[in-house]
């Protein structure tokens, strides 16, 4: 039997795709998943044919921090983590989604000449797919225009779980009391979640509720419940088709692989993405990208007055039709059958 190792994660974004490139292999794939003690290694726990292996990881601080400065120390560590866990795997090929998290793995892998595939979901490449891009065969990238940067670049597209097009909308309406006049607003920040829009979403409550039943996706890490009359608040979701079936607009960060879900969906968003403060950029990148070609609207932080905010999201659900028309135009191909191709075309033959 062949084996693949999986690795990535920090983030919801660096793990589901991953697992929806799995769910394509063929049955003759021995599954493993190297990761640190993140939340990929809770997700990873409830998939019952993949074996999680924990090693060391290390991410760099976007501030000055002397914590900044262990990290060579600890990477060397990491990745001697990695090589032993991948010495007793012996997998023929490695896919990685990126992120800090997967880079001592891709490393060790590269030292054991295992073939190694990564995928950039994002416009601009991340400083650990920089990084990654050395020691890979071939990079994957969401967009056509991050494909033309590099000879190893190949556009695939976003890889999505297949559950995300079988949501069951009836749930979710089962779990509040919601006026059917009204049509439906998700709102989700990522795995994480997002303090700034649940902020803005909580402090206009009365408004948003007066014009739509809303969910509101706030992350783990949110501690502030309220209650209010078409209003349900989560903290965080597994069975996100569900949630997006039920939506008639949705309002966001701007992860490519979230935008790219509520695009396969046909779901009109309002994009909010992360400032350049706490980012490198590249949600604003993906959130113009994506503005620009008709299939969102975006609204950064700093233009966010809460009038303002109110207004896109009213004109949003006002001109649906011009969003789902524009998505029904978008190239339609299975990105992890093109990635698969090329894991095949690679891996170690044993």
């Amino acid at each position: 039997m062949k084996k693949i190792v999986l690795t990535g994660g920090g983030t919801a974004g660096h793990i589901y795709p991953a697992l929806a490139v799995k769910e394509h292999l063929s049955k003759d794939y021995e599954v493993h998943f190297v990761g640190g003690r993140g939340m990929e290694k809770e997700i990873i726990a409830k998939e019952k044919d993949i074996t999680f292996h924990e090693i060391h990881t290390v991410k760099l601080q976007r501030k000055l921090t002397p914590d900044n400065l262990f990290i060579p120390f600890k990477l060397v560590k990491a990745i001697k983590d990695a090589k032993k866990v991948l010495g007793e795997i012996k997998p023929n090929v490695i896919f990685s989604k990126g992120g800090f998290v997967s880079v001592p793995t891709v490393i060790a892998g590269k030292s054991l000449g295992i073939p190694i595939v990564s995928h950039e979901s994002d416009l601009s490449m991340g400083l650990a797919n920089k990084i990654i891009l050395r020691y890979c065969n071939y990079m994957c990238t969401t967009f056509e225009e991050t494909a033309k940067k590099n000879k190893k670049c190949v556009y695939t597209g976003q890889p999505i779980r297949k559950k995300i097009f079988s949501g069951n909308g009836n749930k979710i309406k089962c779990q509040g009391s919601f006026n059917p006049s009204l049509q439906n607003l998700l709102v989700i920040g990522g795995s994480l979640g997002a303090k700034f829009i649940n902020e803005k979403v909580w402090k206009n409550l009365d408004r948003l509720t007066e014009k739509f039943n809303v969910v509101h996706v706030t992350g783990k890490q949110a501690v502030t419940k309220h209650k209010h009359t078409n209003y349900l608040q989560v903290e965080y979701v597994e069975n996100i088709g569900d949630y997006l079936n039920f939506a008639d607009i949705v309002l966001s960060r701007a992860g490519s692989g979230a935008i790219n879900e509520f695009v396969a969906l046909r779901k009109p968003a309002l994009l909010i993405p992360l400032s350049k403060s706490c980012s490198r950029g590249d949600q604003i990148e993906n959130a113009k990208l994506f503005e620009k070609l008709g299939l969102a609207t975006c609204l950064e932080e700093e233009n966010c007055e809460d009038a303002y905010f109110i207004a896109k999201l009213e004109r949003l659900a006002n001109n649906t039709a011009f969003y789902i028309k524009n998505m029904k135009k978008m190239q339609n191909f299975d990105a992890c059958d093109k990635i698969i191709e090329l894991l095949q075309s690679v891996e170690l033959k044993k």
